[in-house]
């Protein structure tokens, strides 16, 4: 069975999308699930006419504003390989769904827009990459419309967050005049069952749009001589900028890339499909399978150890008519079954897993069986919570995953007290989820939460949320505070009547914080009450 374990994991293919809003996440997940052949058409992320929206953005939100705000995950297989594709919220509201995401990917693609180049979200995921040392693959997407030129953005690249760029494809034609690439390496090159960089196809792969743009693009191989004469001065520019990257030692180096010192760069265009299949056969070919994770003591779980996993993400009423709750598990080593019987680490209660389900945006599908990299859906998993290890056999529990500073606070308040149940449910409901964090004070009373989040937009979540799934209206008042830190219960005595702060109680985890208004007050505080405990809260350490 061990071999079989490692014959599974080595099949896998985790990684997540990377970037800014409106750089094209979703509209790329979708045109890589089109080329897996998972969906036969790929959808806008507005649909339009006949034409459906994005599968991986299901809420209704997401849909009527065209931005992923939930993470999907989509599983398919492609060349022999299971690919695991987590899709997960651009906007910088949601940015510790995302950080949460990341803790379940083996690789992350980094989309850039080639007329914006790196933005600040981009830049804050890539560290989050960087810090947890997952190898990231860039896509530089929308070159069939105007863009910075192809060399400034590979230098840009390099000197703002010190990665250096190795294209594999490069672009023949300008930003808005997109001809096809230049294949820098050869893909598909196997030697001994792992990839090595083939020799440069010579000539170029040309592209054209497929009718309607919906289905793969078209792709023909032209040799030197064809390019040259069909594209001309256009493909002597792309042939002399390529030789030019060799010249700075810019090629694909398998070793640099997995060290997280190189970025594997191609070029391309997601909404009419241009470069997508060569972006998923590199994943294939170089991204890493699943590996032996650390525990929270810091020693590796080896894959052929019993089953083990974590939650990453909690959602409930994904499907309106279920009203279930599903809890997103990444499956770190051994087999799940489905109906196995397993170990919650925290608490040490044991659970069956008999509703099971594999994911593909909303749509679901019975499973079986999963293996290492594998995502797995577990319905009605109640008192498991973001963050949770499950296993089977030997012990194991893997670290707590990150917790983010709230950087705005409300009060909300529901429009009619006969729901008062329903109210107290979804907003238990959220917090568990780990949409906002929760909180009460005595000076508002359990019937007035406070709600704390990295972004506004999180607070329009809740309350839709709480209206088309409770069925209970509710609205927020923005409160004055800006930044929020942890003391202890006499620390919270004592500011319990400070001037200009408020001290809230956390019920997720039973800790205190005080919110403050600006970054002074912190300084005043601690001159005022001498020995106060006000510790930040940082991301990357439960907080």
């Amino acid at each position: 069975m061990s071999s079989h374990i490692s014959a599974e994991a080595a099949r896998r293919r985790t990684f997540a999308v990377i970037s800014h809003p409106d750089a094209g996440k979703s509209t790329i997940t979708e045109a890589l699930a089109l080329h897996g052949r998972a969906i036969s058409t790929a959808g806008a992320v507005h649909g339009k006419g006949d034409r459906k929206g994005v599968v991986s953005d299901w809420m209704s939100m997401e849909q009527d504003r065209g931005i992923s705000i939930t993470s999907a995950a989509l599983q398919f297989e492609y060349r022999g390989c299971v690919v695991n594709l987590l899709d997960t919220p651009g906007h910088a509201d949601f940015s510790e769904d995302t950080y949460r995401v990341l803790t379940a990917v083996d690789a992350a693609v980094m989309l850039l827009d080639a007329a914006k180049g790196l933005e600040p979200q981009t830049l804050k995921l890539f560290e989050v990459c960087r810090a947890r040392r997952i190898p990231v693959i860039t896509f530089i997407n929308k070159w069939d419309r105007p863009a910075k030129d192809a060399l400034e953005l590979i230098e840009e690249i390099e000197t703002r967050i010190g990665i250096k760029p190795t294209p594999v494809t490069w672009p023949v034609g300008v930003g808005g005049e997109f001809r096809g690439v230049i294949e820098r390496i050869g893909f598909g090159e196997w030697r001994d069952g792992r990839r090595e960089a083939g020799p440069q196809v010579p000539g170029m792969v040309r592209y054209e749009r497929s009718p309607g743009g919906e289905r793969s693009a078209i792709a023909e191989q032209l040799g030197a001589a064809e390019a040259a004469a069909m594209f001309g001065a256009d493909y002597e520019r792309a042939q002399e900028e390529s030789e030019l990257l060799s010249e700075v030692e810019a090629d694909f180096d398998q070793k640099t890339f997995e060290a997280g010192q190189t970025t594997p760069t191609l070029f391309g265009a997601a909404l009419v499909h241009f470069g997508v299949g060569q972006l998923l056969d590199l994943l294939v070919d170089i991204a890493p399978s699943p590996f032996a994770r650390d525990d929270a003591k810091g020693e590796p779980r080896e894959l052929e150890t019993g089953f083990s996993g974590f939650v990453f993400k909690s959602q409930a009423n994904m499907n309106a008519s279920h009203r279930d709750q599903l809890a997103f598990i990444r499956v770190c080593s051994g087999r799940f079954e489905r109906g196995m019987q397993v170990t919650q680490a925290q608490g040490g209660r044991t659970m069956s897993t008999k509703y099971a389900q594999t994911l593909f945006g909303s749509a679901r599908d019975t499973v079986d069986e999963a293996w290492p990299g594998d995502i797995v859906g577990l319905v009605n998993a109640t008192g498991l919570s973001v963050g949770d290890t499950i296993y089977q056999g030997k012990a194991v529990e893997y670290p707590p995953l990150p917790a983010f500073a709230p950087e705005h606070f409300g009060a909300l308040q529901m429009h009619d007290t006969s729901k008062a149940k329903r109210f107290r449910r979804g907003i238990a409901q959220l917090d568990a989820e780990g949409v906002v964090q929760v909180l009460y004070s005595e000076r508002r009373g359990e019937a007035t939460p406070v709600l704390a989040a990295v972004g506004p937009l999180q607070f329009e979540v809740t309350t839709a949320r709480l209206q088309a799934e409770f069925d209970v209206p509710a609205t927020i008042s923005n409160l004055p505070y800006q930044l929020a830190r942890l003391t202890d219960a006499e620390g919270a005595a004592r500011l319990r009547t400070a001037p200009g702060v408020e001290v809230f109680s956390r019920p997720r985890d039973g800790a205190f914080l005080v919110a403050l208004p600006n970054k002074y007050r912190i300084q005043t505080i601690q001159n005022d009450y001498p020995g106060i405990v006000l510790e930040p809260l940082l991301a990357g350490g439960q907080g």
